[in-house]
Parts: C-alpha cells; structure tokens; sequence
C-alpha cells in the first residue's frame, strides 16, 4: 500500500497558513485540506462549509471521504484529540520524542485518523503516488502525531510571522465561517496569543529543526518572505516535497488566481475565489498600541532574532 505524501503546516495561528494552503492548493497534485484535526467536529458533527461553499455533508468529495469512515466517532474523536493534544502535555510530549518513543501515545482512534488521510488521497487525488495533502492544522503536537501514523509520509512546512502581527491580527473580530456567521473566532488578550505564538513555534524547532532530527522533512518560510516573493515561494515549497509544477497561479508578481478548495476549516479567507492581490497585511504596525507591542516584544524576545525579526517597530511603509 502507497503511503500519503502529507505536508503539514506548523506553527501558531494567524501567521499566514490559510493563504499559503490556498495557493499550494492550486498546484497540479496538491489538494488543500485546511485544518484536518477540526474536521470530526466542525466538519461533520457541526457541518460547517467546505471550502467549496457547500456545508460538509452535501459536499461530493467529503461525502465520498465520508463513506470510508462509516464506524468512526466524530465526536469521540474531537473530544479524545483535544484531551491528547493539550498544550499542558507538551513537555512530556517532548521528552518522549527525545527518547525516541512516539510523542503522542497511541490509541485505538489512530486507526480512523490514518483512514481520514488515506481516503483523502484515494479521492482527492486519484491515488497518484506523487501527490500532496496539504494540511493546515499547525498545532504541533497534532502533526507529531500524524507522523507517528502507519502509511502517513509527513513534511512540515514551518510558517513563522512577526507576534507583533499575529497578536494584532488574533484582537479582530472576525466570524468563523464568512460575514454570515454568528460565531467569533477565538480573541486571546495579546499576553497570551504572544505565548501561545512562543510556545507552538519553539515546540516546532524542537521537533523537526535542525538536520539530526528531521532531514530534509523541515523547511521555515516567513509570512513576510511569502507575501514579498510569492512565486518563488511557492516553487521553494513545491520543490521541497519534490514537485516541480509546470505552471503557477501567479498571472503577475503580486495576484494569485484561487480556484475554490475543499478546506474543512481555517481562515474565512479559504473562501476568496478568483485574482487575488498577494500583499502584506501591515496594518498591525500603526495599529497596535504602544503598551501592547511592548508586552508582545518582551515575553518572546527570545525568539524573535532566531526568527530574523527586530526588536523596535518598523517604519509603516
């Protein structure tokens, strides 16, 4: 049996992941998942929209993905991912992995979650050997897991942008599913999307950087870096899993043309259709008050110069 070719996005939320999804998702052999370990709940128990406009349940692709998974729980799933994947299970999570031990322990749910991405293969992408799910579920201790899996051949895309710039970009209101929906994405105080931004980016380095640990499997784009060279980015990706698209969807440097996806969850942005400027989101740099950016800069100060960002705020151009 072939295993799946998995390229899973890691790092915090905010930092560009669904934009970089989207796009990979328009390259010949890629199909844009969106976030993966969201989908028993908000997918099938809560059938929230595919990235394709259609609810989860009337969607022919899920529908066919579905039909491989008629004995799974979805809601005991959801509810065992999010006790397994708990941020305060993180340091033993890491010890295990030290010890070479599988991070995540099994359990018998690894059996449906190994099902999920094989189905996902046999109808998203025909079963060809040389292509790609794209999963966008960042949080590290989910893709520990999925690379622990039988059949799962993981790459982790590592998406790094300024704290500054998430913390901002966490305080807006934004509805989960499009201006439609009722329901908030979630809002941390800045304190606490400055350390979750810490934690889940130093937890990635831990776990695949550096070239003992996962050869060849890691590779960190900048948010920044993307939106400044977008093409080329997305051919450095592309090349890293070992693709080598004839064409990308770039009509000029600076616009994208997206084809709807299939995305389970993410961003609402997953759901912008047509040419799309690529720019950077900068407002974060006038917006984001005084008080605020000191509290960001100082709890990951740490990090921020392994990343390449400064420390004083940059001039708004």
């Amino acid at each position: 049996m072939s295993r799946v070719r998995v390229l899973y996005l890691a790092g915090s939320g905010r930092s560009g992941s669904t934009l970089v999804t989207t796009v990979l998702g328009q390259l010949p052999g890629f199909f844009a998942a969106g976030e993966l370990r969201y989908l028993w709940r908000r997918g099938i128990l809560e059938n929230r929209p595919c990235g394709c406009g259609s609810p989860v349940a009337d969607c022919p692709l899920w529908a066919r993905v579905r039909a491989d998974l008629t004995d799974a729980d979805p809601a005991g799933i959801a509810a065992r991912l999010g006790q397994r994947l708990r941020l305060r299970g993180l340091p033993a999570l890491l010890r295990r992995e030290r010890r070479g031990q599988p991070p995540v322990p099994g359990h018998p749910d690894d059996t449906q979650l190994a099902r999920l991405y094989a189905s996902i293969a046999a109808h998203a992408l025909a079963g060809r050997s040389d292509g790609v799910v794209v999963d966008s579920s960042k949080l590290p201790p989910y893709g520990a897991l999925l690379g622990s899996l039988p059949g799962i051949d993981l790459y982790v895309l590592h998406v790094v942008r300024d704290p500054r710039a998430t913390a901002y970009s966490w305080r807006r209101r934004r509805p989960l599913d499009g201006p439609t929906d009722d329901q908030l994405m979630s809002r941390p105080p800045v304190a606490k999307a400055a350390l979750l931004w810490l934690v889940w980016n130093t937890a990635t380095v831990r776990l695949w950087g550096g070239r003992r640990r996962a050869p060849g499997r890691y590779l960190r784009v900048r948010y920044e870096d993307f939106v400044a060279d977008p093409a080329g980015t997305t051919a450095r990706i592309a090349g890293f899993v070992g693709a080598t698209p004839d064409e990308l969807p770039f009509p000029t440097p600076a616009t994208v043309r997206l084809r709807p996806t299939h995305s389970v969850a993410g961003n609402p942005s997953r759901h912008r259709t047509g040419l799309v400027d690529v720019v950077a989101d900068t407002e974060w740099l006038t917006g984001l008050p005084a008080r605020a950016y000191a509290v960001v800069t100082g709890l990951t100060a740490v990090a921020l110069t392994r990343f390449g960002y400064p420390l004083r705020r940059p001039a708004a151009t």
